[in-house]
């Protein structure tokens, strides 16, 4: 790994610093290694303001930042800047799992220091990071006399844009967990709303803002100030203070990809360099794989969660996906409801949920020995009913007791709206919570896959045992949602979304379409939908959601059982936000190469260039296809299998049914 940092201080003749109580404007420009990125920040009458600019062509006017402390505190409209410095990173890191092996860190640091002209001369320290595709910033509050403790009351950052654009985005209050469709409005008829806010540009470029690194913090949303201006809303306490802090403090990243096509939207780096290096050491305990589990047929009724005579959790039902598992090459089977406490209403008493206490019929030395005997692991779970205070009470405890029977996966959940019925899952008592959560888990040598989370920010950087999340509306909707399931558009919209924020349970891999339980409601996508699901949708602990019987015979799973769930490199081969998309992986360490391509609930006939893999090799492909009559509404199981070779020069039509896909596996057959 290398990495410079080169200290300069900037140009004295850029402009004269001045101290008057009335100083002049000051303007100071950072741009990107590349030079096509700039943003400008500048003091004009006591504020601070950004701008941003890429190729030249503006992409954000002026756009203020700053604060308001301790309920009406001004902490934004009396500055001066006094110094500014300029620093280059050049590193290359590599990722113990991800969607690509190895990530490029290569930006520009401009380190602003502002101090109040009057009053009580408080220090605020901006940083700016510029990448080639775009820029991160963040606020810090230095150790300083005049401020220790206090609260943020509101930040004042904003984003204002030069034209009007189009926004796809998913509202921020109101909807739990984040499970809801994304919306594709302008900026002015907005909800206050999640990031990733992903942006469509009139002359074709994509945009995104997120933020990185959420430690210690509430989490950004946005609503719009006008047709042109987003600003910051950040999700409160109960009690209304957005955030506790004590100097020295720094703020998470707020960042914005500017990418030229929707293949750097999707690969940029940004939020992940914008996260700290590792704080694990050794990593190699930590893996990517592929599990069953029980969990769909309790969501179809066949099970429960409770105990009883149709309890899902028991040891011979869990033998039995063990030995489905271990035929078919799955890593590990997911058990939920295996725990006491689900009895009664556990959504409103979750206080009574005990992480260390099987219920009878589950008897984990048994089941975790047979596991470890096939091969294959047992996948813990702590459904918590969102009581935080309950589940910290029980970690250390509740994660020892895996440890010792060598579970090293767990699924965590906190279905209920409120943490310990009253905080919001993304304000800064959700953040500190998951965050406990996740280093005591890597205490104990375990990997988190949480559901109900506050959204990704690149976290897994610093703690890679933090392995995927939901934050999703998931493939579970399909079983009992009221609307009838996610439409196939879905699918289509939130890899651009939700998926930029990082890796996704949601949990592809449904073959049977019938519903007894909710006739009305079913998943809406073919078969061979459901295989290039797998690799539009990222998550390095994948899913085959289905019933083990559901596979049995049905030639399709072979594409499920030989999909990675790590990557050397992904390329977006086409894609319209939407309407359509095309994902190329290439699989960690290996030549091998999968492609999925999926399509809303219009048939298409869609071109795959293959013009990304290597000049000079050729691969064997199978290509998983919708049948002639498939049809997400009328006849969803029909799948085409065929080989054909493949080179860099080829270009592929396939025909996606209505609500169809198409996956390809790529093996390499001459270098």
């Amino acid at each position: 790994m290398k990495r410079y940092i080169n200290w300069l201080i900037l140009p004295i003749f850029l402009l004269m610093l001045v101290t008057s109580c009335t100083p002049k404007p000051q303007h100071f420009v950072v741009s990107s290694p590349d030079g096509n990125v700039k943003v400008a920040v500048k003091q004009e009458n006591k504020k601070i303001f950004y701008s941003v600019t890429k190729h030249d062509k503006p992409v954000l006017n002026d756009s203020q930042l700053g604060f308001v402390l301790n309920t009406d505190d001004d902490f934004y409209g009396n500055f001066q800047i006094i110094k500014v410095d300029t620093s280059y990173i050049d590193e290359q890191w590599e990722q113990p799992w991800g969607e690509s092996k190895t990530v490029i860190n290569k930006c520009t640091e401009l380190k602003v220091q502002l101090q109040e002209l009057s009053g009580q001369e408080r220090l605020l320290n901006l940083y700016f990071r510029v990448f080639n595709d775009g820029y991160g910033f963040r606020y810090e509050f230095p150790e300083q006399p005049n401020l220790k403790d206090f609260e943020i009351a509101a930040e004042i950052t904003e984003f204002q844009f030069t034209e009007k654009v189009m926004t796809w985005s998913i509202p921020a209050y109101g909807d739990q967990y984040y499970e809801n469709y994304a919306r594709h409005t302008s900026i002015g008829k907005m909800d206050t709303v999640s990031t990733p806010v992903t942006i469509e540009t009139i002359d074709g470029r994509y945009l995104a803002i997120h933020e990185a690194n959420l430690t210690e913090y509430a989490k950004m949303n946005l609503y719009p100030v006008d047709s042109l201006t987003l600003k910051c809303d950040l999700s409160p306490w109960s009690n209304g203070v957005k955030v506790y802090a004590s100097t020295p403090f720094v703020s998470p990243w707020r960042t914005m990809i500017i990418a030229e096509n929707i293949n750097e939207l999707v690969t940029s780096n940004i939020m992940l360099n914008l996260n700290e290096p590792s704080k694990i050491e050794d990593v190699s305990w930590i893996k990517p794989g592929k599990y069953i589990g029980i969990w769909w047929e309790i969501h179809l009724g066949k099970y429960t969660w409770s105990s009883g005579e149709k309890h899902g959790a028991t040891t011979e039902n869990t033998m039995a996906y063990i030995d489905f598992a271990a035929e078919h090459g799955f890593d590990g089977v997911l058990v939920e409801g295996w725990n006491v406490g689900w009895d009664g209403d556990w959504t409103q008493n979750g206080a009574t949920l005990d992480f260390t206490k099987p219920y009878p019929d589950f008897d984990i030395a048994k089941i975790t020995n047979y596991a470890k005997s096939k091969g294959v692991e047992l996948i813990g779970h702590h459904e918590t009913a969102g009581m935080a205070s309950n589940y910290e009470n029980q970690l250390d405890k509740a994660y020892d007791f895996y440890k010792q029977f060598g579970v090293k996966v767990v699924k965590t959940g906190y279905v209920n709206p409120l943490l310990d019925n009253k905080e919001l899952h993304d304000g800064q008592f959700a953040v500190r919570h998951y965050r406990k959560v996740i280093e005591t888990a890597a205490k104990y040598g375990i990997t988190i896959d949480n559901h109900e989370p506050v959204m990704p920010t690149g976290l897994q950087r610093t703690w890679p045992n933090l392995m995927t999340q939901e934050g999703i509306r998931g493939q579970e909707y399909d079983a009992w949602s009221t609307d009838g399931g996610n439409p196939p558009e879905h699918t289509t919209i939130f890899p651009f979304v939700r998926g930029l924020a990082g890796p996704m349970d949601f949990t592809p891999g449904t073959f049977n379409f019938e519903n007894p339980v909710n006739p009305g409601t079913r998943v809406q996508t073919t078969i061979a939908k459901q295989l290039a699901l797998y690799v539009v949708v990222y998550s390095p602990l994948q899913m085959a959601s289905d019933a083990p019987q559901n596979y049995n015979g049905v030639k399709a799973f072979n594409f499920i059982k030989s999909v990675p769930a790590d990557w050397e490199r992904t390329y977006v081969v086409d894609a319209r936000i939407g309407d359509y998309a095309i994902y190329a992986r290439q699989q960690r360490d290996c030549e091998n190469w999968y492609i999925g391509a999926i399509t809303d609930e219009s048939p298409r006939e869609l071109l795959i260039d293959f013009s990304f893999l290597p000049k000079g090799s050729t691969y064997k492909a199978t290509i998983y296809a919708d049948g002639k009559s498939a049809d997400w509404k009328t006849n969803p199981t029909p799948v085409e299998i065929t080989e054909m070779e493949i080179t860099s020069s080829k270009i592929l039509p396939v025909k996606l049914a209505p609500g169809g896909g198409c996956a390809i596996e790529l093996k390499v057959i001459q270098k």
